[in-house]
Order: structure tokens, then C-alpha cells, then sequence
């Protein structure tokens, strides 16, 4: 079972931090990001970095008062416990983790269909851009999929009739986001939803070794409202939004980022953390477009 609330005594009274996110300034160019190592030459990731010092409110309070979902915010904490212990076996992961992700993903949002397309496992300490099963944290302002790339999804992981069909009707994209210990330092920033603005919103390339895909990098806002959850606990996972077809106002999109924690103890534990991305799909009937 899950629960929509949880709760750390020792942090729940904590307002916040000040703490610098790294945006994307201005530019003429469309930003590129590999997910591997470039040609000799090319650079990780092209833009400029634009550091910004901003207010992360603590989120627990306002989740615990029931202030924070999915659908208004673009995230959301739920209490989950993984009957998953070892995350190292890939295997594990897609016998056991995948179809749990499921079944809470379909419990939370109601959704009739679930279909989980990739998982990431991330370590501040033993991680790198450069290995592909194991990442480390990304600290730049983004999100993971667009208004262009969230419908090429569909297509990518439905055969073409029901891919069709699906997207004639309500469909979201949602990150699934679990520390596998207690998160001391390089803690997630996510971004109310309904502090973005489109003119905020800068299409990215994202290419693999056999295709380019689309996220958004962020320019700087001063109405942008971060959040975070002290101290996330294994028992916790994150809802993000990461793309929905609804434009009645309900959140599309969020942004989100890891950032360092002014408050992480000298001997903080690495940061280790696993997220999946899955496709949530509707029926006819609640779809309210």
C-alpha cells in the first residue's frame, strides 16, 4: 500500500535553504547534451551556465497538509516501501522493481495503463556522465521530455495502431524518483509548475549513440518557486511530472535539478538513487479534453 504523506520529525519545522541552481543563460544556439562521450573537441554540453542563488522551500509541511500533488505542482512525495533490497542486479530491477513502479503508478494517478521505458540508477560518488549504468546527479535546471518529444514516446513504445489510438485521448509522462539511503547531500530542487512561464522553456538535444532526443533546459525566472524534501528516506519516492497532454491547467511539466545542500554534514553520505520513466495512459472516459 502507499500513502500520499510522509513525514521527518527532525526536518519538517525547517523553512528552506538558499542555495545556487545552475540555469541556462540566453543564447542564440540550439543547447546540446551527450549522453556519452563527444568527438574529441565537442564539449558535454554546449550553452552557458547561469548560476543563480534562490529560496528552496522545505516541501514536508505543505505535503503533509495535503498542499502538493502531481497534477497541481507537478510533483509529489508518496510513502513506498520497494521489496527490492539490492539494486545492483539489473535483472532485479525489471522482475521486481519495474512491475511494483507500475502498480503505484496506476494506484496514484488512476491511470488504466502503465508502460515503464527506461530506469537510471545516479551516485555522487562512484557515478559518471560517461557510464551508462551508472549516472551521477545532473545539476542543471531541466526537464526530461518536451511537447515535441512526450507524443514521440508513445510511438517509440506502442505498436503504430494502439500508439494512434492512445494519443487521441488524456496521457501523462512521470518520473519515478527513490533514494536508496537516506539523501544527505545533492538533494533534488523541484519547480511549482505554476511558476513556469513558456518563454522559460528552451528546447535541448539530447543525443544517444543511435538518436537524438528532446528535453528543455531553463532560463532564469525570478517567479520560479523550488522546493525540496530534506532527508529523503528509501521508504519515500517523488512523483514528476515530465509531460501531460491536458492543457485545462492541470501541470504539464516541471523543472528540476540536483543541487548542493548548504545543511550536508562534512562526512555526508554519497547520494545513490534509482528513477524510471513510465508513459501513464487514461481511458476514453476520464479524459477531460
Amino acid at each position: 500500500m502507499s500513502t500520499v504523506l510522509s513525514a521527518s520529525p527532525s526536518t519538517s519545522q525547517a523553512s528552506g535553504v538558499e542555495a545556487e541552481l545552475n540555469y541556462l543563460a540566453p543564447g542564440d544556439a540550439r543547447p546540446v547534451n551527450y549522453t556519452f562521450e563527444p568527438p574529441a573537441g565537442t564539449p558535454w554540453n554546449s550553452g552557458t551556465s547561469d548560476p543563480r542563488r534562490v529560496r528552496i522551500h522545505n516541501a514536508r509541511p505543505l505535503a503533509e497538509a495535503g498542499e502538493i500533488s502531481l497534477h497541481r505542482n507537478g510533483f509529489q512525495l508518496v510513502s513506498h516501501r520497494s521489496a527490492l533490497k539490492d539494486f545492483s542486479d539489473d535483472s532485479l530491477i525489471r522482475l521486481v522493481y519495474r512491475p511494483e513502479a507500475e502498480a503505484l503508478l496506476r494506484d496514484i494517478t488512476g491511470a488504466e495503463k502503465v508502460v515503464i521505458f527506461d530506469h537510471t540508477l545516479r551516485d555522487s560518488a562512484n557515478g559518471s556522465r560517461a557510464n551508462a549504468s551508472l549516472r551521477e546527479p545532473v545539476r542543471r535546471v531541466h526537464n526530461d521530455q518536451t511537447f515535441v518529444s512526450g507524443p514521440r514516446r508513445v510511438r517509440d513504445h506502442l505498436d503504430a495502431e494502439e500508439a494512434e489510438r492512445r494519443l487521441q485521448h488524456r496521457f501523462a509522462i512521470v518520473n519515478l524518483w527513490r533514494p536508496l539511503g537516506v539523501v544527505e547531500q545533492f538533494p533534488l530542487a523541484l519547480c511549482d509548475a505554476r511558476s513556469i512561464a513558456a518563454d522559460d522553456l528552451v528546447p535541448t538535444d539530447l543525443v544517444y549513440r543511435d538518436k537524438t532526443g528532446e528535453t528543455y533546459s531553463f532560463l532564469a525566472n525570478p517567479q520560479h518557486r523550488w522546493y525540496y524534501f530534506p532527508r529523503l528516506r528509501p521508504d519515500e519516492v517523488l512523483l514528476l511530472k515530465i509531460y501531460d497532454s491536458l492543457e485545462d491547467g492541470t501541470a504539464r511539466l516541471t523543472a528540476h535539478t540536483a543541487f548542493e545542500d548548504p545543511d550536508s554534514p562534512s562526512n555526508a553520505a554519497a547520494r545513490r538513487s534509482i528513477e524510471l520513466r513510465a508513459l501513464l495512459f487514461w481511458a476514453p472516459d476520464h479524459d477531460t479534453r
